[in-house]
């Protein structure tokens, strides 16, 4: 019989890190759409706008976490699982869009999804395209 492959143990500091961030993320969220609530018919701006901040400070804290900075152990579960982990939200997102089929918009529920693809995607990009021009580590290409 082969060896069972196991996961390493998870430290209980890192859990303890994504929870909280996770939290935080999760209450910033939940005060934007309150906040700034969704129309019935319409694109959840809110939500929209959420997911795309979120993959541009992903795109800026991972620059700066692995090429800028000697990073705490904790810094990238606490900000990039914790805390941007419960701000953005895939599964509103999801929902949102099946509200929209089912509500007579398919040409907003259409646009939304991938519109928030391709949004979030470019977020990254920039983010880390900014984040490597204002720490002068842009790469250079051969």
């Amino acid at each position: 019989m082969g060896q069972r492959a196991r996961n390493p143990a998870v430290e209980p500091s890192v859990l303890v890190v994504i929870s909280l961030g996770g939290g935080l993320g999760a209450l910033a969220r939940y005060g934007i759409g309150v906040w700034w609530p969704a129309q019935p018919h319409r694109v959840p701006w809110a939500t929209f706008t959420i997911n795309v901040v979120g993959c541009f400070a992903i795109g800026i804290l991972m620059v700066l976490i692995t090429e800028v900075w000697v990073a705490h152990r904790l810094l990238r579960p606490f900000l990039g699982i914790g805390v941007l982990g419960g701000f953005t939200t895939f599964s509103t997102y999801s929902l949102e869009v099946r509200r929209l089929l089912e509500s007579g918009a398919p040409v907003e529920a259409l646009g939304y999804l991938g519109g928030t693809v391709v949004a979030g995607l470019g977020a990254v990009v920039l983010g880390m395209v900014l984040a490597r021009w204002a720490t002068g580590t842009a790469r250079r290409t051969s």
